[in-house]
């Protein structure tokens, strides 16, 4: 078992947003988590990918009880062994491509020439080894994605989350984006945990959790044992 959560809550004011939320989720696996606006799927990636806290409750990835980590060690863990994919690509618009993709080595303290290698083998790996140079502006959507897929993948992270990674693009774009995730789970033996509305994607997992009013109501592994 690769994470473990346990009933976990999580409330804004007098908004709860997360409803007492346990799961367990196995190395190699592709979860997708689905449900309407407002059921608690970011909310709960979130917390699972150390970005929020819950108000009770507790989150174990490798092991290791993240609730009992400081902030400093919190951050560096989360650097380490987790990355993430957004709707919004999130790219540092004064960089490059390379550069954006170098940041998280960057900031583990890999000098620049490691990083740089590292960065380019990985953006090679997603198709834009001829675009490394090109600055946000310059790069289609997809491309832009690319990017962010590289820049988490570039720490060989043991857990991706993507929170609605397709939301952005168009039909086309979305399925080469869909077909890359698969390429690189099976390539890297990555687990992937993905909050989407898109049926495609979610139709690759080998995984569905279906929230709704912040608790998970049903669970596509129930069906399996």
């Amino acid at each position: 078992m690769l994470l473990q959560a346990t009933h976990l809550s999580k409330s804004y004011g007098n908004l709860q947003v997360l409803k007492n939320v346990s799961l367990q989720i196995d190395k190699g696996s592709f979860v997708a988590i689905v449900g309407p606006s407002g059921a608690g799927k970011s909310t709960l990636l979130q917390i699972l990918g150390l970005l929020d806290s819950p108000n009770k409750g507790s989150v174990q990835i490798l092991s290791t009880p993240l609730e009992n980590l400081s902030s400093k060690k919190q951050a560096a863990f989360r650097n380490k062994n987790i990355g993430f994919v957004f709707q919004s690509h999130h790219l540092l618009p004064e960089f490059t491509a390379l550069e954006n993709v170098c940041m998280p080595l960057w900031i583990a303290g890999t000098d620049k020439e490691t990083a740089q290698q590292e960065a380019t083998k990985v953006l090679t790996q997603v198709g834009l080894a001829h675009r490394i140079d090109h600055k946000p502006s310059a790069l289609s959507g997809g491309e832009q994605q690319r990017v962010a897929i590289a820049r988490a993948l570039v720490q060989k992270p043991v857990i991706i989350f993507a929170d609605e990674p397709t939301g952005n693009l168009d039909t086309a774009t979305a399925d080469a984006v869909n077909k890359l995730f698969l390429e690189l789970k099976e390539q890297y033996q990555l687990t992937f945990v993905v909050v989407t509305h898109n049926e495609q994607l979610a139709a690759l997992a080998n995984r569905v959790l279906s929230m709704k009013d912040g608790e998970i109501v049903s669970d596509s592994a129930d069906r399996l044992i």
